[in-house]
């Protein structure tokens, strides 16, 4: 389904150097951020108590941040857990405090402002649950790269793979450094996020490189940056309805989904924007630089050898 249809084809590989130039400063800000101040990581990283109060009524999640704060936890994650009446509160680890004080604590701070908060439940999560599931994770996303780069390297030829998991893994850094410069809190939900923009992106670079192969057979006579622009610009409507309808969903997700949604949300509006970005103007240009040409893609009939009498 097109909305609209781009007669001429965009130049984009004329300008490739000056965008790849562009990536990699941002690729190395992204880099100096992650080495110099690191990940903000959560309670499921870092280890914490996890609280679930009750209140008899809708509650104020103001109150109970300015509760909590005053109690010198003002990192710590409230929001609605199940209903507006429960609370999901998780606080990072203090030095000499047990789980069941500090909760006890808290439970006296909070009825303060509402003296009918129950506590459901107290969980103490450690750091070293903390520290197996960033391993766990940091596996997958090593997988989920293999995957991808075998993926694409059988489906098209190894030069796609390689530029496919080179625009990906940017992505990943970029978003990354955005939580790092900033210090938003890098959670479970947000690590999801990551993993899910990997399989995003990797689908937007599916669609060109397969118009890129499509051009191959067609434009017989075209060079092959000609035929790189011709597929991005014939793909264009497409990566614009879709994009914009996924974003739309995010956006939707980012206003209205609360605290614990936001940063899920928002790790995935960076990682769509920069993920356009990179399937065309990073992985296109870095198949044409690695020397792909059309014998790597259509195969040549050998004419029968004629036959002797």
């Amino acid at each position: 389904m097109e909305f609209f249809r781009i007669k001429r084809d965009i130049p984009f590989m004329r300008y490739a150097l000056i965008f790849n130039v562009i990536s990699i400063l941002t690729f190395l800000v992204a880099v100096i951020a992650l080495s110099t101040k690191g990940l903000h990581f959560g309670v499921d990283f870092t280890g914490g108590t996890v609280m679930e109060v009750s209140y008899s009524q809708p509650a104020d999640l103001n109150k109970v941040r300015d509760a909590v704060a005053r109690l010198g936890f003002t990192d710590a994650a409230v929001q609605n857990f199940g209903s507006s009446r429960d609370v999901l509160i998780r606080l990072p680890v203090k030095q000499g405090v047990t789980s069941a004080m500090l909760s006890e604590t808290v439970l006296q701070e909070l009825r303060k402002d509402e003296p009918k908060v129950d506590v459901r439940r107290v969980e103490f999560v450690g750091p070293q649950v903390g520290k197996e599931l960033f391993e766990a994770g940091a596996l997958a996303l090593l997988f989920v790269s293999l995957g991808i780069v075998a993926y694409l390297a059988l489906r098209f030829e190894w030069k796609f793979g390689v530029a496919a998991i080179v625009a990906n893994l940017h992505d990943v850094v970029i978003i990354l450094g955005f939580f790092s410069i900033f210090q938003w809190e890098f959670s479970l939900p947000v690590l999801a996020a990551v993993l899910a923009i990997l399989g995003y992106s990797v689908n937007e670079s599916v669609v060109v490189f397969d118009r890129v192969r499509e051009n191959f057979r067609k434009m017989r006579k075209a060079s092959v940056q000609q035929v790189i622009d011709n597929a991005i610009t014939r793909t264009m409507s497409r990566t614009i309805i879709t994009h914009f309808s996924t974003q739309l969903m995010v956006l939707a997700m980012l206003v209205f989904g609360g605290e614990t949604l936001f940063y899920f949300a928002l790790a995935l509006t960076i990682g769509i924007l920069f993920g356009i970005y990179s399937s065309v103007l990073v992985a296109s240009p870095l198949v044409m630089w690695l020397g792909v040409s059309r014998e790597d893609l259509v195969k040549t009939e050998k004419k029968p050898a004629a036959e002797t009498v």
